[in-house]
């Protein structure tokens, strides 16, 4: 099959100088139109659809940068190559400012336009090339890992690569590729929870363990405070490691970023998950020197962590930390409570720390399920990764970090648990009285069908409370969420491709926390 041909206008007072780097390009696959002034070049854009502009900027009349602002009047997209004999950097700041897509000074020779040219008009389809013959060599490579045994810094670095790769997919959208790239994901997915399923227990009763969420204050936040300087330390709640990398690229214009990671304790959810960053306590030592924080409502899981700014007092004075005055707290849960604190950030920089939770992401998850527009708008994880990013872009959230980049103070950020696409259900019996949740479950003599959970009879073995004798838990493993037996049908059409927390996933449990040192400006 022929490829069919670009078509070039180049406009040059001395265009018949440039026969040979006209036909070079020609013999390259382009077809090239003359134009020898401005006039002739806005009136062959306006009747004609080019692919490309080389657009010399000293021509006689109208010259090229008046040129080149009527050009991009008619047709704002049409990429343009500004030629010019100048290297004044005035002139090249003009045009840059007129949106040009390269710049090249005189003189010219072939390969260099033919670079350019490639360059703009190629480049996304030789990357795309490039990228399905890098995926296939590190499908191959991880696909191999899963041979082998693996631990917990391997699962560390293969989630890193799976979500490097998931936004590096969504620019190109080739859905058989797509398609392989959720397929080694689920295979992952599998293995992982087998991993969990047999290590998770073991760390809890070792020293020789990955960061866990107990670890995050001790590990991450502790060194960082000894630096005494003001430290804002912030939670996105329910934040994945491939939303982190979405809006990484932004934060990196501002800060200079040290990205480490950490393991969610079981469940991965709020109650348990971030009042284990809190409190440096596992669930069951929790339930045991802070018995008021399971005495609360069942159904929200938000209720659980009202104590969440004295359990962080507590833990600072466990590790010996001396602030030397008192530590800030703010749980901002919606858009006006976080213009609030945006307005007013520059009066906590004489606090020694400035702990803030941002509960956006987790009332998205649970909103998405229940709004048919917002499954509309985010319909899969690429989607939802967007509208994230989309989001943080126009936040509060990033207008507070943008002010903390100028100033000399350290930040911390991480999340307490990700979340993951249900796309499967797995059966669950209990008692009415069991707890709701979709991806994990607590009650009296649990069962489920082993094939997509974990039955735990023992809740010691996973350092979680007891709220009587019979207590037993469920957690849900890869992509499956809880349905019960009665009107099953009906309530698995209702939560499938919903966004879950609460189980075993790469998604839900390995976690980014970031060290954010000002960029000096």
């Amino acid at each position: 099959m022929a490829t069919e041909l670009k078509n070039v206008l180049w406009v040059d007072d001395e265009i018949d100088q440039l026969g040979s780097h006209i036909i070079f390009l020609e013999q390259k696959g382009y077809k090239i139109t003359k134009a020898t002034n401005g006039d002739d070049a806005i009136s062959l854009v306006g009747k004609n659809n080019f692919d490309l502009v080389l657009l010399d900027e000293m021509m006689p009349g109208k010259d090229g940068l008046t040129t080149l602002e009527e050009i991009k009047r008619i047709s704002p997209n049409l990429p343009v190559i500004m030629v010019t004999k100048s290297e004044e950097e005035r002139l090249m700041e003009q045009a840059i400012g007129e949106k040009i897509s390269f710049y090249i000074t005189k003189p010219v020779n072939p390969s260099q336009i033919l670079s350019v040219a490639k360059k703009i008009l190629e480049e996304k389809s030789i990357r795309e090339k490039h990228v399905v013959k890098q995926y296939i060599e590190q499908f191959n490579q991880l696909k191999g890992k899963l041979n082998f045994p693996l631990a917990a810094k391997d699962w560390i670095d293969i989630h890193h690569q799976l979500c490097q790769w998931d936004l590096e997919l969504e620019n190109f959208r080739e859905p058989s590729l797509i398609e392989t790239h959720q397929g080694l994901k689920k295979e992952c997915n599998l293995e992982f929870g087998k991993f969990i399923e047999r290590e998770y227990p073991l760390w809890l009763r070792s020293k020789e363990r990955p960061d866990l969420s107990v670890d995050v204050v001790p590990k991450f936040l502790q060194p960082v405070l000894l630096e005494n300087k003001p430290t804002f330390f912030f939670i996105l709640d329910c934040m994945r490691l491939d939303q982190w990398l979405a809006v990484e690229g932004i934060l990196n214009e501002y800060f200079n970023i040290k990205k480490e990671f950490y393991f969610s304790i079981l469940p991965t959810a709020t109650p348990y998950s971030r009042n284990a960053i809190f409190s440096g306590l596992f669930p069951d030592e929790l339930a045991q020197k802070f018995p008021e924080v399971w005495k609360s409502d069942d159904e929200n899981e938000h209720s659980r962590n009202r104590y969440e700014r004295q359990l962080l007092d507590a833990q600072l004075k466990r590790l010996g930390v001396a602030l030397k005055s008192e530590a800030k707290y703010a749980k901002i849960l919606d858009i006006s409570e976080g213009e609030s604190i945006a307005k007013k950030i520059s009066s906590f920089m004489n606090v020694p720390l400035f702990s803030l939770v941002f509960n956006f992401l987790d009332i998205l998850s649970h909103g998405r399920s229940e709004s048919e527009i917002l499954i509309e708008i985010a319909p899969d994880e690429a989607a939802f990764r967007s509208l994230m990013k989309s989001w943080f872009n126009h936040s509060a959230l990033l207008d507070i970090l943008k002010y903390l980049s100028t100033q000399d103070c350290n930040v911390v950020f991480t999340t307490d648990h990700g979340s993951v696409l249900g796309t499967r259900a797995n059966l669950a019996y209990g008692k009415r009285d069991t707890s709701p949740h979709l991806r994990y479950k607590y009650g009296d003599n649990l069962n489920t069908d082993p094939k997509g959970a974990i039955l735990i009879k023992n809740p010691k073995d996973y350092r979680l409370p007891f709220f009587g004798l019979a207590t037993t838990y469920l957690l849900a493993k890869e992509d499956y969420y809880f349905v019960y037996p009665t009107k099953f049908h009906e309530y698995e059409k209702e939560f499938k491709n919903t966004f879950q927390h609460g189980g075993i996933s790469m998604e839900e449990m390995i976690l980014p926390v970031a060290i954010l040192k000002p960029k000096k400006r």
